[in-house]
């Protein structure tokens, strides 16, 4: 997958593929120009992203891969941000702090059972309480398991309703975690600025935030549908924090999916 970037010295776009460290280093196809893209966005971001894009281009089954991608690189993103969080209150050096979390995440980077243990410690520490949406049913495990291990073709409804209940869940925790994602974001500016000192003379920086799906909130959260013991249609009753995830999800859907269109847009364009 790619985004399109504009080159400071022509202004022709040039598509770069997503990289691991959102450091991307690019020379313009038109004039030949260095430049250097550094994107502020967290992985979890950019992988729900393109679950979006999957799922709005009909990979219903590889949409599932990277929203279940993205749960599990959230749970990493809130562990560094709830960690340096703490440090920051000490007086241990944030370099430092940064050291040992790396190395402590070492021991559990290829286990997602224990990433998921360390994720419900910290949420525990910091808001003292139990992280009581941590249930197969809530992160969707049966779903995400029949797709991913066992090769079930899911319908473009499931996927979205998985979807939905991935973007609350992340929605909620980030909404409580609030400034304390800063601290988090602070350690990649800290690689940008180590990567912007070692580029050679003649390469133009350029930073770039594109709007994803978790920042600043600017759509406004649709109230939950009352539940209704007795559907007028008949069938089951309403569930609330289904249509509540459902609803929300959409909302973010159709603010960032007129930008999803044109990137993609653009790639058919450009190949053809």
């Amino acid at each position: 997958m790619d985004f399109p970037t504009s080159c400071p010295g022509c202004g022709s776009e040039n598509r770069v593929e997503f990289a691991d460290n959102s450091v991307h280093d690019v020379t313009c196809a038109r004039c030949g120009a260095r430049y250097c893209v550094f994107l502020r966005k967290q992985k979890f971001e950019v992988l729900f992203d393109l679950g979006t894009r999957a799922l709005m281009d009909g990979y219903a089954r590889e949409a599932v891969a990277s929203f279940s991608a993205a749960l599990e690189r959230f749970m990493e993103f809130y562990v560094r941000a709830t960690t340096l969080e703490r440090a920051a209150g000490s007086d241990m050096d944030f370099v430092a702090a940064l050291d040992a979390l790396d190395g402590t995440w070492r021991h559990v980077a290829s286990q997602s059972e224990r990433q998921l243990g360390m994720f419900a410690l910290a949420y525990l520490l910091r808001e003292g309480r139990e992280p009581d949406f941590l249930t197969p049913r809530g992160l969707g495990t049966d779903f995400r398991n029949r797709v991913i291990h066992r090769g079930s073709l899911p319908t473009r409804a499931e996927v979205e309703a998985y979807a939905a209940a991935v973007f609350a869940l992340i929605d909620r925790v980030l909404t409580e975690l609030g400034p304390g994602a800063a601290h988090a974001e602070l350690a990649q500016e800290q690689a940008f600025a180590a990567h912007v000192a070692a580029l050679p003379d003649g390469v133009t920086v350029v930073f770039e935030e594109h709007p994803g799906m978790f920042r600043a909130r600017r759509f406004g959260a649709p109230a939950p549908q009352p539940k209704s013991p007795k559907p007028a249609t008949g069938g089951r009753p309403v569930n609330d924090a289904q249509a509540f995830q459902t609803a929300l999800f959409r909302r973010a859907l159709e603010e960032r999916g007129p930008q999803l269109e044109r990137f993609k847009g653009q790639a058919m364009r450009r190949g053809s």
